[in-house]
C-alpha cells in the first residue's frame, strides 16, 4: 500500500519534473539566443511569490510521427494566475524548450482555460508568446485548437485588457491571437511576427529578406503599426507590460486606478503661454505641451515611431488615468493621413472599452491632400477616427491650441460629436480652412492676376484672419466651452474631469454598429 508520505514524494517529484521544462541544456540554449526562460519572464512580470500555476501536469496525446515517449509535463506552455502591483492577472508563458514552443490540442486547451477563468472573474490577460507555431504532428488538432484561441480573444475583446509580448518567433496563425489583443510589445532583436517567414517569401516572390527585416520589433513598431511597444531587452517588455496595466482597469465594469501623487492640481505653466509660434506655419513639438500638463510629465506613449503626425498614449491628471490623443505639428503639420486616423481610432475605441476619460489636443489643418491618400481610401480611414469619436461615451475633453479646420476640426472630439467639455487657447483658429487658401476661393475674380504678394490679397487675408482665425466665433455658440489662458490647461482638465467622472451617457441598443473597417 502506498502511504501518503510517498503520495506527496511523489506530487513534489512531479512539480520539479514541471518546472525543468525541456530541460537544463535546452534552457541553456535560450540564454545563448539571448531570450529567458518561460518561467524567468514570469517572475520578472509578476509581484514576486504571487505565481499559482494551474494545469502544470497536462501533456500531449499525440501517439506517432516522434512523439512517443516525450510526454513532458506542461507539454510547452505555463498558465496561471499572479499579481501585478496587487492586482489580479491571468497569464501564459510559451516555453521554447518544450518542442520550440509549438501549439498542440492540450497546449492550447491549457490557454483556453485561463482565458476563461479571466472573463468570468474579470481580470487581464497577459501572454507571454515564444513559439514555433502549429505542432505539425497534431495536424488538424492544432489548428482548431488556435482557433479556439482565437474566439476567446475576441469574445474577451472590450471586456477584459489583453496583452500580448513577443519573445521569440511569431508565424503564420499564431500572429492572429497578438494582432486582436488590445496592446502588443516586441522585444528588438529576439522577436519576430510574420505570415509567412523569409524562406516561403523568397520561395514564392523571389524577394530575399531576412527575420528581423521582414518582421523584426523596428518593422512592426515603425512601418507597420501591427505593434505597440518596443524594447530594448525582456526586461524592458515586463516593465512595459506594468505600466500598461497600471493605466488600466482590471475588467469593462471598473475604473483604473487612481495614482497618488505630488504634482499639484492647480499647477501653471508660464512657459505655455510662449509656446504656439506667432508665424501660423512654423512647427513646434506636441510633447512639449503635454510635459507640461500631465502628472509628473510623464506620458507613455504607444507607437511612437509609427504614423507620427498624431501622438497617443497614457498619462495621468490628478492622478486619473487618461488617454490622449494629439496632433503633432512638428510631422506633417499635424494633418491627418491614414495611419494617423487607423492608430488613433484604434486607441479611442479601446479607451472607451475600458472606462479611460480621453483628453484630445487639437492642431489639425485638414486631412492630408493627395493622389495616394485619395486611392489608399483616406475617406474610410478618416471616417474610422470620426466613428470612434463619435462612438465613445467616456469623458471627453478637448483643448485646440491652434488649428482647427474643416472636416478634421469635426472629427477630433468637437462639441458636435459629443464633446463634454471643449476649450481654445487664444492662438486657436477654428475655420473650414486657413485664412489665405480661403481668400483664394471667395476673392478668387477680385485678385486673380495681382499675385500672392499684392497689397490687396494681404487686405483680404488680414480681413479673414481678423474675422475668422481666431476661437470667440466658435464660443459665442457655445461650440467652445471657454477661451482658456494656456497656463491655466492642466487645472481646467483636472477639474473637468472631476465634474465628469460619474458621467453616463449611451448608445442606441443594437447587436454592433459597422464601422468603416
Amino acid at each position: 500500500m502506498t502511504s501518503n508520505a510517498e503520495r506527496i514524494a511523489r506530487l513534489e517529484d512531479m512539480r520539479r519534473e514541471a518546472e525543468q521544462g525541456g530541460g537544463a541544456a535546452r534552457a541553456e540554449r535560450q540564454h545563448a539566443m539571448g531570450k529567458l526562460t518561460a518561467r524567468e519572464r514570469l517572475d520578472l512580470l509578476l509581484d514576486a511569490g504571487s505565481f499559482t500555476e494551474i494545469d502544470a501536469f497536462v501533456t500531449h496525446r499525440t501517439s506517432g510521427f516522434g512523439m512517443e515517449g516525450q510526454r513532458i509535463l506542461g507539454d510547452g506552455v505555463i498558465t496561471g494566475h499572479g499579481t501585478i502591483d496587487g492586482r489580479l492577472v491571468f497569464v501564459f508563458s510559451q516555453d521554447f524548450t518544450v518542442f520550440g514552443g509549438s501549439l498542440s490540442e492540450a497546449y492550447a486547451e491549457k490557454i483556453c482555460k485561463v482565458m476563461d477563468l479571466a472573463m468570468k472573474v474579470g481580470a487581464p490577460v497577459v501572454g507571454l508568446n515564444d513559439s514555433g507555431g502549429a505542432r505539425i504532428q497534431e495536424g488538424v488538432a492544432s489548428l482548431g485548437g488556435y482557433a479556439e484561441i482565437f474566439l476567446r480573444n475576441v469574445l474577451a475583446s472590450g471586456v477584459v485588457p489583453q496583452i500580448s509580448v513577443i519573445l521569440g518567433p511569431c508565424a503564420g496563425g499564431a500572429v492572429y491571437s497578438p494582432a486582436m489583443t488590445d496592446f502588443t510589445v516586441m522585444v528588438e532583436g529576439t522577436s519576430y511576427m510574420f505570415v509567412t517567414g523569409p524562406n516561403v517569401v523568397k520561395a514564392v516572390t523571389h524577394e530575399a529578406i531576412d527575420a528581423e527585416s521582414l518582421g523584426g520589433a523596428s518593422v512592426h513598431t515603425g512601418r507597420s503599426g501591427v505593434a505597440h511597444l518596443a524594447a530594448r531587452d525582456e526586461a524592458q517588455a515586463m516593465d512595459q507590460v506594468r505600466q500598461l496595466l497600471a493605466h488600466l482597469p482590471p475588467n469593462n465594469l471598473g475604473d483604473a486606478p487612481i495614482a497618488a501623487n505630488s504634482d499639484p492640481a492647480d499647477r501653471m505653466d508660464p512657459e505655455l503661454d510662449e509656446l504656439i509660434p506667432d508665424e501660423p506655419h512654423r512647427p513646434y513639438d506636441m510633447h512639449d505641451v503635454l510635459r507640461r500638463v500631465v502628472d509628473d510629465g510623464e506620458f507613455l506613449e504607444l507607437q511612437p515611431a509609427w504614423a507620427g503626425n498624431i501622438l497617443v498614449g497614457f498619462a495621468r491628471l490628478g492622478g486619473r488615468a487618461v488617454g490622449v490623443v494629439a496632433q503633432q505639428p512638428s510631422v506633417l503639420a499635424g494633418a491627418l493621413d491614414i495611419d494617423a486616423s487607423v492608430k488613433a481610432a484604434r486607441f479611442v475605441r479601446t479607451c472607451d472599452a475600458f472606462n479611460v476619460p480621453l483628453v484630445t489636443f487639437v492642431d489639425v489643418p485638414g486631412f492630408l491632400p493627395g493622389v495616394a491618400q485619395e486611392h489608399g481610401g483616406i475617406i474610410r480611414h478618416g471616417a474610422k477616427l470620426l466613428y470612434a469619436y463619435c462612438e465613445a461615451t467616456v469623458p471627453k475633453v478637448t483643448v485646440i491650441t491652434r488649428k482647427a479646420y474643416g472636416g478634421a476640426y469635426d472629427v477630433m472630439s468637437s462639441k458636435h460629436i459629443r464633446g463634454d467639455m471643449n476649450f481654445a487657447w487664444p492662438s486657436a483658429e477654428i475655420a473650414v480652412m486657413g485664412a489665405e487658401g480661403a481668400v483664394n476661393i471667395i476673392f478668387r475674380d477680385a485678385i486673380a492676376g495681382a499675385g500672392d504678394g499684392s497689397a490687396e490679397r494681404a487686405r483680404l487675408v488680414r480681413e479673414y484672419e481678423a474675422e475668422f482665425s481666431n476661437p470667440y466665433i466658435a464660443a459665442s455658440r457655445g461650440y467652445i466651452d471657454e477661451v482658456i489662458v494656456p497656463r491655466e490647461t492642466r487645472p481646467r482638465l483636472i477639474r473637468a474631469l472631476e465634474v465628469l467622472a460619474d458621467k453616463r451617457d449611451t448608445n442606441p441598443r443594437k447587436k454592433h454598429g459597422n464601422i468603416p473597417l
